[in-house]
């Protein structure tokens, strides 16, 4: 009784893991690009309202 130790037809269980991870950190990544995105816009907009109600109006005076 001898057991045959024949490779698996299809990929590679270590490669189909691997594939796995390298999806999930590119996921991982975009949506780490998109938060800082958002939040460099949101920050824009609070300087720039900000600097709007400091900034002396002409005319008002």
């Amino acid at each position: 009784m001898t057991k045959n130790s024949s490779p698996k037809t299809g990929a590679k269980p270590g490669a189909t893991r691997d594939d796995r991870l390298k999806a999930a950190l590119k996921a991982n990544m975009a949506r780490r690009k998109a938060q800082a995105r958002a939040r460099a816009a949101s920050g824009q907009e609070i300087e720039l309202k900000a600097g709007a109600e400091d900034a002396p109006q002409s005319g008002k005076e």
